[in-house]
């Protein structure tokens, strides 16, 4: 299991030095979100000063057009020397259209086109096929040799989904190369319904699960005193209620039988009472969704629950300070906790 960590910081002109910081700590990857700033400029300054893996978590895919991403993969691909990925996401229809002003119509169906327009654009960079896509919300048909870069010697840079219904969830285990399980989610509902949604999307495509990456996202709150457990977990806690506002994550929570937190949550929002939000997540839902503890504590957990799927684990310090010393404690502990885990019955002990 590999360990990505967040190349958080307040703009992009730190990416440089903070990425370099991460690698010293024993990270194996960083990734980049699409919040206030550009979600490929970090990433463009950390391939300079890092030599570990890079990814998008993620871009928003229906505000560019599949060239564009193709582009900026592919260069991302050169910068890095082979260790870029792209992590698609979707959003939700007001961010699309009101934020973004793009088109959100049957995001699932999108998603496949700008997957499949993505890698049949890369492939053909690659001397693999025809420039030649035609869907129903885009069309590429025209490359001319000034415009096409040439196969990267460092290959293809892997296109991933971020998902979590089962339907999203299905169609990235049939057309792309892994799948960023979305990080508002709980044990029992990966194993009810995102695996089996992979599995169903396997057998679709006639594809087993080799060469496909699963990356669990998961939200820590750490600390080593209880004093900063209650910090960290008082500010995970307002990540919890605002993702639990959203009409998108209601499954998680009715897996666990609080769905009628969802629309609780939501009202309050739509008030502006952001406190009151934070009130209605109790202990039990921050346990179940959140992973709490000490850096060692928080290892055995993800390991306990995700560690015979995942690929690798991208792990979340929100809305709480957390020093480097801790980070890299929960990254040693968790390689160590991680070391004996079979990748499940269909891949062998590693």
């Amino acid at each position: 299991m590999k360990i990505d960590i967040s190349l958080a910081m307040a703009g992009p002109e730190d990416a440089a030095p903070r990425a370099a910081e991460l690698q010293a700590l024993g990270a194996d990857g960083l990734f980049s979100f699409e919040n206030a700033h550009d979600v490929f400029f970090p990433l463009v300054l950390a391939s300079t000063s890092c030599e570990i893996d890079l990814m998008t978590n993620v871009a928003m895919a229906f505000p560019r057009s599949p060239l564009h991403l193709a582009y900026a993969a592919n260069d991302l691909q050169l910068l890095s020397k082979g260790r870029f990925r792209l992590g698609l996401g979707s959003q939700i229809r007001p961010h699309i259209q009101k934020r973004y002003g793009s088109v959100w119509e049957k995001p699932v169906a999108q998603m496949r086109e700008w997957v499949t327009a993505t890698k049949m654009i890369l492939d053909h960079f690659a001397g693999e096929g025809p420039f030649d896509y035609r869907g129903t919300w885009t069309t590429h048909t025209l490359m001319t040799p000034n415009f096409q870069p040439g196969p990267n010697p460092f290959g293809k840079a892997p296109v991933l989904v971020g998902a979590l219904g089962p339907k999203m969830c299905e169609m990235t285990a049939e057309v792309a190369d892994g799948i960023l399980v979305m990080p508002f989610n709980s044990e029992r509902h990966f194993a009810e319904r995102t695996m089996p949604a992979l599995e169903r999307g396997f057998a679709t495509a006639g594809r087993d699960r080799d060469g496909f990456e699963i990356i669990l996202e998961v939200i820590c709150a750490i600390g080593r005193t209880e004093e900063e457990l209650a910090i960290a977990s008082r500010g995970v806690k307002s990540l919890l209620s605002f993702y639990g506002s959203t009409p998108s994550y209601k499954p998680v929570l009715d897996v666990e039988g609080w769905g009628d937190l969802q629309p609780e949550l939501n009202a309050r929002s739509k008030q502006g009472d952001w406190a009151g939000m934070v009130d209605l997540i109790h202990d039990d839902a921050l346990h179940t969704i959140a992973v709490v503890g000490t850096p060692q504590q928080v290892a055995d957990e993800i390991v306990r629950r995700y560690g015979a799927e995942a690929d690798r684990v991208c792990l979340y310090f929100p809305g709480y300070p957390i020093t480097d010393e801790c980070i890299a404690e929960t990254i040693a502990a968790l390689r160590a906790a991680s070391v004996d885990v079979g990748r499940g019955a269909h891949r062998g002990a590693q």
